[in-house]
């Protein structure tokens, strides 16, 4: 099993959220990592926040550890199991029963691949 050290949670992909600051509040850009309550800084430029960002992260990353507390990892180290379960209107069952039938396909099949094609279409 791997170690969770400092390298291990600095090479997760964390998002960051970058915001501009107002020029009445002195200008620049603020960053922050939503996913580490606390863990934020600011930058004149977009590079410099994000730079500084990347210190701060390493910063509360070592305070948690050293601590011995827990550290929320981003969504994409989950695992999924890849089920879930779906309430929907009668209709739509029948619907798509009917669809899935006659394309020739269980229905568990046609919905995995409507709902493949559609997220498809948003990314």
């Amino acid at each position: 099993m791997m170690k969770k050290n400092i390298d291990y949670y600095m090479g997760l992909n964390y998002p960051v959220a970058i915001e501009r600051i107002s020029e009445e509040d002195g200008g620049g850009f603020f960053a922050s990592i939503p996913l580490l309550p606390g863990c934020m800084s600011d930058g004149g430029t977009l590079e410099e926040a994000y730079d500084n960002i990347e210190d701060a992260k390493k910063e509360w990353l070592m305070s948690m550890l050293e601590r011995k507390m827990n550290i929320p990892e981003p969504a994409d180290q989950e695992e999924f199991s890849g089920k879930f379960l779906v309430r929907l209107p009668k209709s739509l069952h029948r619907t798509l029963a009917q669809i899935s039938k006659r394309e020739g396909v269980s229905l568990n099949q046609y919905v995995a691949s409507a709902l493949a094609y559609s997220a498809g279409q948003k990314a």
